[in-house]
């Protein structure tokens, strides 16, 4: 009973975006309102939806359209290791790079070439994966967790990267679409890429084919603002295109 009513809630507020306490106590009118908050924290710790003051929104409400990573690093794992091979391709020993957060950039982190290396990231998966390495030394600096896409962002993030230096910056991306550019689920992430891409000398954006054609909420970057797109597949001849004309080499 409590698991369908749970499940229930779920589907609700999916459908809603978001409800409030009030809602959904009409809802379910067989139980308490303790029960319906005790119901809302307990999906709340499952990663199911966010609780807010006075009531839950549904998780693509709260962190947009990209879901949170674990999920997303269960999906299209072939092509993200494809990618990952591609771009750790591109890596030379004793150079600065920055690892942006997303499951196809940790893909990347968990095969670089083990060399003399300073890699700079705000991904908590990227630093699980460079922590076993034996000669790559890992930079993290410092900003507010966002426990969905498990990145460090926010304003003191933005301003310790702003103060840095890259040789090449390796990007990830929710969709690319000819109108929005290369978007995202969050406006602190894309703060966050924005700044990153502009303190390196080599921009690389690692774009699974399955993103094309698709949008998020938050615009951080067009082609002319990359070098290299390293992907897993062919891609549209428009964005071909524009690639060629921008002088940007596709991977």
């Amino acid at each position: 009973m409590m698991n369908e009513r749970r499940e229930a809630i779920v589907r609700l507020v999916n459908n809603q975006g978001s409800a409030t306490i009030t809602q959904l106590k009409d809802a379910f009118p067989e139980v308490s309102e303790m029960t319906i908050r005790n119901d809302i924290k307990a999906l709340d710790a499952e990663h199911r939806l966010v609780r807010i003051y006075g009531g839950v929104r549904s998780i693509e409400t709260a962190v947009g359209a990209d879901g949170l990573i674990d999920l997303r690093r269960s999906r299209n794992v072939a092509a993200k290791g494809a990618i990952a091979r591609k771009a750790a391709g591109l890596i030379a020993a004793n150079t600065h790079v920055y690892l942006d957060s997303g499951s196809t950039v940790a893909a990347l982190a968990a095969s670089l070439p083990d060399v003399q290396l300073q890699v700079f990231t705000c991904g908590i998966y990227n630093v699980l994966e460079l922590g076993k390495y034996s000669y790559i030394k890992t930079i993290v600096p410092g900003g507010a967790l966002n426990r969905f896409n498990m990145c460090l962002h926010g304003s003191r993030a933005v301003r310790e990267v702003s103060r840095m230096h890259f040789d090449q910056v390796f990007i990830g991306a929710s969709g690319y679409t000819p109108d929005s550019g290369f978007t995202c689920g969050s406006d602190e992430e894309a703060e966050l890429k924005r700044v990153a891409i502009a303190r390196a000398d080599t921009r690389i954006m690692l774009l699974d084919s399955s993103k094309v054609d698709r949008t998020s909420t938050f615009t951080f970057c067009d082609i002319s603002d990359l070098d290299v797109i390293v992907t897993e597949g062919d891609l549209p001849d428009e964005l071909k295109m524009r690639c060629e004309k921008a002088g940007v080499r596709i991977l």
